[in-house]
């Protein structure tokens, strides 16, 4: 990988780190995005929080979020995208 491409990518790794740790700590307060209960700021974040690791995001850091992942999947009629 070129070091421009590199450097790219490290800086689009922090960034999505940093918005995961923001996720975490909220997730620790409260079981879903926006508080106790689910909304539409948790689909759009599940959209992609769940396929993180498609974009070298592991989450064994992340706990509440792993937990969140789980919680969303176990909604009543939730499905999952083809």
């Amino acid at each position: 990988m070129p070091e421009e491409k590199a450097d790219e990518y490290a800086s689009k790794q922090a960034g999505g780190h940093k918005a995961l740790h923001v996720m975490e700590q909220q997730l620790r307060r409260t079981p879903y995005i926006a508080g106790e209960n689910f909304t539409t700021a948790d689909i759009s974040l599940y959209a992609y929080t769940h396929v993180a690791h498609e974009g070298g995001f592991e989450l064994e850091a992340y706990p509440a979020i792993r937990a969140w992942l789980d919680r969303v999947a176990s909604l009543p009629n939730f499905k999952v995208m083809a």
